[in-house]
Order: structure tokens, then C-alpha cells, then sequence
């Protein structure tokens, strides 16, 4: 992205971060948010007092810039000192207290909004901080040395991702020993007054809680991944209209085991969302890179293209659920719609639905009877044979052998609770499938026979299943039954043009089919759905770019899934191909050595098997510049 529309600038920051809030929410949720909105009044008031202006303040979360170096530190000072006052006077159980962390660096400013290095180096300076406690990087300790009298004690140089050079750390003693001075935030005598006109002070105050607990929308890791600066991640045009991406709901159910339930939520409602055709709505790959992550809307918003970004959080305790969801608008900020969901498990289903009608609502788009009945269609009464559906996914993911089999297992206890549950059939499909995709089928050609079933088992019992079409196509492409696959595939992207998986499949099958422009169109569709794709999206450009003749193209994407996965077979095979068709024979021997590094046993016959294409052309034209390029 190029930084026009950005201004950048050297300013401080401040940073804090939240943990241990499960046990606290679970006790009194409601005495937990007043305490927690009487603070965050309380420092915004500190940060007008000290000059400072607040940016941003997400879930329990402010950003504020300030006018100084000094003034930030100060606010720092003055907000922990204010928060001993009021915690005194709470039970132990329910005090609140704030990590604080202090950097000075560059950021980049987008009108009210300030991203970059300087906010990410303060996000992990805080991380290090105790609660209740403040600490400050090297540069801030720098320019306050000589102007505040306050003890700092060095914590040594910390690592940051994305940053090139180590980071020094202080820690602000707060409550000082006898060998240190008594903390004050007044200047030291005989120092003239410091103010910067260029540098400002940001404060970024994320609540921690002590002994338990803090109410938010997303989870922030104590120790948070660095912020994307906008510069590093291509800017994305709107789509023509509305746009969402949903992001992964937080398991605060304090069990991590119930990943799964709240990841399981979030993808029902991306694939009900995804079906309304008035909608673009990113795939679920994409949006699940920022799970747990701290992550501004705004920022979602420019990285995936969307101006709508829905968030929430999920706890489950026993037989009652516990949804919050708000949709916000990420061109401006604004909360458009938030609710909380207090429901019995077994209602889970109808809150998933209630969720996304309330979302269409508020971005204005009218469903017609069908479209509503298309949304909820595919699903299942049965709990527990939901929960099995979706741990049986996550094994399949794993995309291995044992990861396999007990997707199976699962899939079949999945049917065993509800015989009328169509993705229960599907995961068992797709457990076939993956059998040979993997090599691993003892008779490949009953596997996808046995795939084949299955898929048209789902579609008879739900023929809305785009999934169900596009791995059904695919399938009887590898068949070779080329007509059927090309007429599945079809079908899955007009039932739901917003599944991703589902147009890149269209776009492969396509590439077999001969129809090689038009296979680039469609995966270079599913990878603006899917801004950030799995690697085998850029190897199928590259298959199709290959075919059609386009070489540089075909390499620049081949190359992009070897950075994802440096030993993508693959990806170095087509790419020893291009290189050979390209007359870059030197280049074409080292893929091809790479190809037999990593399998020994690969053969030009095995290759081709696994390679459906419809005309011989096609398939020779790989085969020949893969045997000059010496593979045999």
C-alpha cells in the first residue's frame, strides 16, 4: 500500500493489555462492566488533563495521544496511582488493574486513526510490565531521564516480531525500596519546561484484572502479536456492496477444549451470511489470521476490504450459552448493532440464525422467503451431533493419516445421533477424499467412488450444500467424468458466489477442462473473497497461468506457495515445468531437484494419474518440459 492518505510521525505510545477475566464475568458480569466503564471515565479524564486526546477505545481498550513525552508518562503515572486509590476500596476478588507499557517510535497517522512499529513496540513493552505496574522502552527512558524523577530499573533487550533491532526495557518501581527515590511525576528543579512540537505521546490503556476477570468482545494475549502497519498489506478496493468480514467469536469459557464450540459458531455464521448473494463476505480462512489478535476494526477493514466487521465472544458453562456479538462499521468506527444471547444450549441454533437476520438487517439488505429458507437449510436439532460434526472438522484439517481416521470415527458417531444430518455425511465424504489426496487409500479408485456417493447423499438430502457440489465436482474430475464435474462445480458457486473454496475449486476444474482464462478469473475471484488463502489457492493460479501460456505470471504465484510451504511438491514441480518451458534450464534442474529431495519415489506416470486433464495437449505439454527438466 502506498502511504498516500497516511501521514507519518514520531510520537510515544502507551500500552496496556487485559487477562484473567473468565471467573470474575462469571460472578457478577454487571457489577464487572460499571467498574469497568467508572475507570475508563476516569481515564479519559486523566488524558484530557494531561493534554492528550483519546483515538480509540475498543471493547476495554483506549488509545490516546498526547502532546509529550512527558505527559504520557505522567498520565501513566497518575492513572496507576488513582487506580490503587479505588481498588482499596474493593473486595480482593474484584479489584481491576492495568499493565502499562510506554514507547516512543514512528506510526503512522490516517486521519483520527495511528498504526505501526510505534504501537507494537509499546503492545510488547507492556507485555512485560506487571499488574498495576508501568513499563517503558529504551527511547522513552531516554528523553524522561533527566526530566522526571522516577526510579527505572533496566529489564535487559527484548526481541519484537517485525522489528529489526532488539528493544530496550525499564520498569517504572512504583512502590520504591529503600534504595530507590520516592516515585514523583514533577520535574527535577532547574530543568526548563520539555515539550516536543513534533513528537506526540500515545497511550493504549488495555485492562488486566487482578485475581480475575474483564468483559470484552475479543481476547487479547498477554504478550500480543504485532499490529500489520497499513503500508505492508495491498489496499483493497470496496466491493459494490455491503461487505463483512466476520471475526473469530472468543471461547471465554475458560476452557480451552471449547475452541472448537465458539470457532464452530463463528464459521455457521460466515456460511449462512455467504449465501445471501447481495452480500460479500470474506472467507473464513482470512478472517480466522486474526484470532487472538489485537486487531483495531479499522485495520480488519483495510486488510480485507470490507466496510463491516461483526466480532464477538462465546462462554459455555454447562447446559447455557452465553453469546455477545456487535457489528461495527470499519470505515468510521461506529457500533451499528451489539446483543448478548443468554441461552439454553440446546437454543443455540435459533441464536446463530437470530444473529445473522439481525446482521442483514442492519446493513439494509431484504431477504425474500427462499433466501431465508436457504440460510438456515443443511443443519440439525441434535446437539451433540452438531458438536461431533465439528470436532470431526477440525481433526479433517489436520490433513494427515490419524487426523483422518478420527474424522471418520466422529463423522460416524455424527450420524449415529441424527441419520438426517447432511454434514455428517459430507465429513465422511471428505474423510475418502482425503485419503487420496494423501495417498494413503489402499484402492483410490474405490475411495473416490465411495467420496462420489456420499457427496450426491448430502446434495439429495440438501441441495443447497455448495460445499457438497464443489467437492462432488471435483471428485468426478478426478474420475475423469469431466462434464459431471464441470456442471457440480457450477452449481456451487451459483448456490453461493461468496464461497471461496468453492470458486478456486470451479477455477481448478475449469484448468482441466481446457478453460484456462477462465479458471484465472475465478481463482483470482476467491482470493479477493480470501485475502489471506491457503498456499494451494496460489499453486492452482499457477497451474492455470502455466497452461495459458502466461510463464512469469505462473511463477510469481508457484513462488508465493513456497513461501507458505517451502516443500509444496507440487508448487516445485510445476514451477520446474515453467522454467523448462521458459528455456531457463538451469532453474527448471534445481526445482527438479528439489521435487526428488523431497520424494524419492516421484514418477512422471504417478504425476500424470493425479493430473486429470481433458485434452492430452494439455497434460503433454507438462509432462515433456518436466522430463527436460530432467525428472523422469
Amino acid at each position: 500500500m502506498t502511504t498516500e492518505g497516511f501521514r507519518r510521525k514520531l510520537t510515544a505510545i502507551l500500552s496496556a493489555d487485559a487477562a484473567g477475566y473468565s471467573r470474575l464475568m462469571g460472578e457478577d458480569e454487571e457489577a464487572t462492566v460499571r467498574t469497568l466503564t467508572a475507570y475508563r471515565e476516569m481515564m479519559s479524564t486523566l488524558i484530557q488533563k494531561h493534554q492528550g486526546r483519546v483515538v480509540d477505545s475498543p471493547g476495554d481498550n483506549l488509545l490516546a495521544e498526547f502532546a509529550s513525552v512527558v505527559d504520557a508518562v505522567r498520565c501513566g503515572v497518575e492513572t496507576q496511582e488513582e487506580l490503587r486509590a479505588r481498588n482499596a476500596e474493593l473486595p480482593e476478588d474484584r479489584k481491576m488493574e492495568f499493565r502499562i507499557g510506554i514507547n516512543l517510535g514512528d506510526v503512522i497517522e490516517e486521519g483520527e486513526r495511528i498504526y505501526g512499529d510505534g504501537v507494537n513496540i509499546a503492545a510488547r513493552v507492556e507485555g512485560l510490565a506487571e499488574p498495576g505496574g508501568i513499563c517503558i522502552s529504551g527511547t522513552v527512558y531516554e528523553h524522561i531521564k533527566d526530566k522526571l524523577a522516577l526510579w527505572e530499573e533496566f529489564l535487559g533487550e527484548h526481541t519484537v516480531k517485525n522489528i529489526k533491532e532488539p528493544v530496550r526495557v525499564y520498569r517504572v518501581r512504583m512502590e520504591p525500596g529503600p534504595e530507590a527515590p520516592k516515585v514523583s511525576i514533577e520535574k527535577t528543579p532547574g530543568l526548563r519546561p520539555w515539550k516536543w512540537t513534533a513528537l506526540g505521546a500515545v497511550a493504549v490503556f488495555i485492562l488486566v484484572v487482578a485475581a480475575a476477570a474483564v468483559w470484552k468482545f475479543y481476547l487479547r494475549p498477554a504478550s500480543p502479536p504485532p499490529v500489520v502497519m497499513p503500508e505492508e498489506v495491498p489496499a483493497l478496493k470496496l466491493p459494490d456492496k455491503p461487505s463483512i468480514a466476520v471475526l473469530p467469536f472468543a471461547n471465554i469459557s475458560g476452557d480451552p477444549e471449547q475452541e472448537f464450540f465458539s470457532d464452530g459458531i463463528t464459521e455457521e455464521i460466515i456460511t449462512g451470511l455467504s449465501k445471501v448473494p447481495r452480500l460479500f463476505v470474506i472467507a473464513r480462512n482470512s478472517s480466522f489470521t486474526y484470532k487472538g489478535k489485537p486487531v483495531m476494526v479499522q485495520q480488519v477493514g483495510q486488510e480485507l476490504g470490507v466496510r463491516y466487521v461483526l466480532e464477538g465472544s462465546v462462554r459455555k458453562a454447562g447446559e447455557r450459552v452465553r453469546i455477545m456479538a456487535q457489528l461495527v462499521d470499519a470505515t468510521t468506527g461506529k457500533h451499528l448493532w451489539a446483543e448478548k444471547y443468554d441461552r439454553a444450549l440446546k437454543d443455540i441454533f435459533a441464536v446463530q440464525d437470530e444473529i445473522m437476520m439481525k446482521v442483514i438487517a442492519a446493513l439494509q439488505v431484504k431477504l425474500t422467503e427462499g433466501e431465508q429458507a436457504l440460510i438456515v437449510a443443511g443443519g440439525t436439532d441434535n446437539f451433540e451431533a452438531y458438536a461431533k460434526f465439528l470436532q470431526g472438522v477440525e481433526y479433517a484439517k489436520r490433513m494427515n493419516k490419524e487426523g483422518t481416521l478420527l474424522a471418520r470415527k466422529i463423522a460416524e458417531e455424527a450420524i449415529a445421533l441424527d441419520p438426517n444430518y447432511p454434514r455428517g455425511y459430507r465429513l465422511l465424504a471428505t474423510t475418502h477424499f482425503i485419503d487420496v489426496q494423501l495417498g494413503i487409500s489402499a484402492s483410490p479408485g474405490q475411495s473416490l467412488a465411495k467420496a462420489a456417493e456420499l457427496y450426491q447423499k448430502v446434495i439429495d438430502m440438501d441441495p443447497t450444500d455448495a460445499v457438497a457440489h464443489a467437492f462432488l465436482g471435483y471428485v468426478y474430475t478426478l474420475m475423469r467424468q469431466y462434464e459431471k464435474g464441470i456442471t457440480e462445480v457450477e452449481k456451487a458457486v451459483a448456490l453461493n458466489p461468496n464461497a471461496a473454496d468453492a470458486q478456486c475449486f470451479f477455477g481448478y476444474i475449469s484448468h482441466f477442462n481446457g478453460r484456462h482464462r477462465e479458471a484465472i478469473e475465478a481463482i483470482k475471484k476467491a482470493i479477493r473473497l480470501n485475502p489471506f488463502p491457503p498456499n494451494w489457492y496460489f499453486w492452482f493460479l499457477g497451474y492455470a497461468y502455466c497452461n495459458a501460456g502466461m510463464y512469469e505470471e505462473a511463477i510469481a504465484e508457484l513462488k508465493k506457495a513456497l513461501r507458505m510451504t517451502p516443500d509444496n511438491q507440487f508448487a516445485h514441480t510445476r514451477l520446474a515445468a515453467t522454467y523448462s518451458l521458459l528455456g531457463r534450464e538451469e532453474e527448471a534442474r534445481a526445482e527438479a531437484a528439489e521435487v526428488l529431495r523431497i520424494n524419492p519415489n516421484f514418477s512422471l506416470k504417478r504425476y500424470a494419474k493425479g493430473h486429470p486433464y481433458k485434452n492430452p495437449h494439455d497434460m503433454e505439454l507438462i509432462l515433456g518440459a518436466l522430463r527436460k527438466a530432467g525428472l523422469k
